[in-house]
């Protein structure tokens, strides 16, 4: 059974996005590893695991809230993203 973590910036992807990730990676680990048998689904783990903008290091540089903000929008408080202006 396979176990898939994908490592991210808090603070990125908002709701949907983490739980389109989720079935599309499941998705593509049934058809690839399960050969495209559908019961194959329930061995599948997936995990998001989101580490605070301080723990990365991108080219040298730490990402602050603002650089990510600038990058992808914002996370609003309803857990929804805020599109960049």
């Amino acid at each position: 059974m396979p176990y898939v973590t994908i490592s991210t910036v808090r603070g990125i992807l908002d709701a949907g996005q983490k739980k389109t990730l989720l079935e599309r990676v499941t998705d593509l680990l049934v058809e690839v590893e399960g050969q495209g048998n559908p019961d194959f689904r329930r061995n599948v783990w997936v995990r998001i695991e989101e580490q605070e903008p301080a723990h990365w290091s991108l080219g040298g540089m730490q990402p602050t809230p603002e650089i990510i903000a600038s990058m992808f929008g914002t996370i609003g408080a309803d857990g929804v993203r805020v599109p960049r202006p």
